[in-house]
């Protein structure tokens, strides 16, 4: 009984931990559930606080700059290679320009994909969710195999690639293209399921009951019959 009741306390304490990782998952959920249905703003009326812009939903109104289009490379769209295209806006009023990940387009190798055919009319009031461009160490931002490139979206390599500022963060669109022949499929909004958090959680504590209940049903048993 004593090592049943060893491994019960065992399943109590794993289950507890998936209760505690499924409360961390909702508590992260929360605010992007809350950002992303918000009601949009233009990208000049964002928040200061650039962690208080993140999964803001932007209206996006300028000029694509399609001259300095960057790819972002290795990314997938349900289980096929491909890259991201990030094309800077010139929004009128400011010197500074907002990146803007307009969708996927196939590329064999997740790397050598032709932009051309990709190009939209400028968006106007287009809208999309806010993402933060990294910082930090660069360390492997560039992609080797093409100049205009890069493997994460990196603030300082993006701002050395360009001839104007660029803002910390960029839209991702959500919003169509006025014409489907040349709109990239779009990166859809992160995922915000729970997980397989409360699933382990009933299972780890179905274990503890099975423990106990189980070991006390084979000593009732025993004594029944004399063992």
């Amino acid at each position: 009984m004593a090592v049943a009741l060893l491994f019960a306390a065992l399943f109590v304490r794993l289950g507890l931990w998936q209760i505690e990782r499924l409360r961390e998952r909702q508590a992260y959920n929360a605010p992007i559930e809350s950002r992303l249905t918000q009601e949009p703003v233009p990208v000049a009326a964002l928040p200061v606080d650039l962690e208080e812009k993140r999964h803001r939903r932007a209206r996006v109104t300028g000029e694509y700059d399609y001259g300095h289009e960057i790819v972002l490379t290795l990314r997938s769209r349900q289980g096929s290679p491909g890259v991201n295209l990030l094309t800077p806006v010139r929004v009128a009023g400011s010197d500074t320009a907002v990146l803007i990940n307009r969708g996927w387009i196939y590329a064999p190798d997740g790397v050598s994909a032709d932009p051309g055919p990709w190009r939209e009319a400028s968006p106007r009031d287009a809208i999309g969710f806010v993402r933060i461009l990294e910082t930090g160490d660069s360390a492997g931002a560039r992609s080797a195999g093409r100049p205009d490139a890069i493997r994460r979206p990196h603030l300082a390599t993006v701002a050395a690639m360009l001839p104007y500022p660029v803002a910390p963060y960029y839209v991702v669109l959500t919003s169509p293209g006025s014409n489907p022949d040349s709109t990239p499929p779009r990166v859809p909004p992160p995922a915000l399921d729970e997980g397989s958090h409360r699933g382990y959680a009933v299972q780890w504590f179905t274990f503890a009951l099975i423990a106990v209940g189980g070991t006390a049903i084979l000593i009732i048993r025993g004594r029944r019959d004399g063992f």
